[in-house]
């Protein structure tokens, strides 16, 4: 019974809430109105958690530093609490995207209870597959699953745009921000270093969530960077999927490995892509799925993969000193990707392309 009195007095809350109009942030949105009121059922594995924090989303919706006719890309708007706040901004108008049919239905139905329906477009469908409209800032609460291919949708895909503020689990935006020597350092920093500064804004309970995550999240900012990063995209991120699959050991290790070197000796002559993992992609950016990491390349073993079928032994052989030289040149042989900067990374690249080695 008091389950049932207390369902009732949200939506009562909701819908005192979707009838009064404002051109506040602020105003409307009562701790009532955010409270999930159980309409329809909400799945937890598909990452399905609402923030219904009033002064949470508040924050964000400030910290997204929405300036007066910007256009406004929100990415996962759940049943719209953040949306409300993004449409009485000064955005000239908003794109969410959703992939649940009911969430649409939802975020729809609320910005016309506000009379914004104006503002807002919905783009029903995968945000990591559809195609985004053009637009200056990005607001997410994203689930966590797709966290590292829509930041690599962001960044490497062809979208210009100001600033992203994007709701990430807490460890993955603490390996976001990571910088050279941290212990949480990793390829997904690197790579995202390469054409953007990163800074951690805040931190967010999992109890401002319903239904509650299992881990707390953090908000981040991501400010791509005006000038071109000096070097082919593509190449670069085949380079780190190489070093950081095995970050924990020496470039020098990494590079004398026999199928390794074979690996990228058959690459760096025929210019054929590796198949496994998509290598110089612009898919999932983190450290764990690398190509040539420890479960390929960790040991020698008999196998076929041993051997560039069509070269000899003295070509394969030639070219191993050719990586010798590079790293020897670059003096980082001894030296771990973890610990090393985008600079250093980057000079060793060069270096291996100028001398034949490619990595894509």
């Amino acid at each position: 019974m008091k389950r049932t009195a207390s369902c009732l007095w949200a939506r009562r809350g909701v819908r005192r809430a979707y009838s009064s109009t404002t051109t506040s942030p602020v105003a409307g949105t009562s701790a009532a109105a955010e409270a999930w009121d159980g309409r329809f059922r909400l799945h937890k594995p598909r990452g399905q958690h609402l923030l219904t924090n009033p002064r949470v989303l508040d924050a964000i919706a400030r910290r997204a530093s929405i300036s007066p006719g910007d256009a406004v890309l929100e990415v996962g708007p759940g049943t719209g609490n953040l949306t409300a706040r993004l449409l009485a901004s000064h955005a000239a108008r908003v794109a969410a995207v959703e992939i649940d049919p009911r969430m649409v239905e939802a975020v729809t139905a609320r910005a016309a209870a506000l009379g914004l329906a104006d503002k807002l477009t919905v783009i029903a469908g995968d945000a990591v597959e559809v195609e985004f409209p053009e637009f200056d800032v990005c607001v997410a609460n994203i689930p966590y699953g797709i966290s590292s291919p829509l930041i690599a949708k962001l960044l490497f895909g062809r979208y210009r745009f100001r600033t992203a503020t994007l709701l990430l689990q807490k460890e993955f935006a603490r390996r976001l921000v990571a910088a050279p020597g941290d212990g949480e350092y990793n390829r997904l920093a690197a790579n995202v270093r390469l054409v953007a500064d990163v800074r951690l804004l805040m931190d967010v309970s999992k109890r401002d969530f319903v239904p509650m995550p299992r881990v707390d999240s953090s908000l981040v900012e991501i400010r791509p960077r005006g000038a071109a990063p000096g070097v082919d995209v593509r190449e670069w991120l085949a380079f780190t999927r190489v070093c950081f699959g095995q970050k924990n050991k020496t470039l020098g290790a990494i590079f004398k490995q026999k199928r390794m070197l074979v690996e990228l000796f058959s690459r760096s002559q025929r210019g054929e892509r590796c198949d496994g993992g998509g290598v110089g992609g612009l898919g999932a950016l983190d450290d764990d799925d690398s190509v040539g990491g420890e479960d390929d390349c960790g040991k020698d073993d008999d196998g076929s993969n041993d051997r560039a079928v069509g070269f000899s032994e003295d070509e394969v052989a030639a070219f191993k000193k050719r990586v010798a030289g590079a790293l020897e040149c670059a003096d980082l042989a001894s030296r771990r990707p973890s610990k090393l900067s985008n600079d250093e990374l980057m000079r060793l690249l060069r270096l291996f392309n100028e001398r034949g080695v490619r990595f894509q």
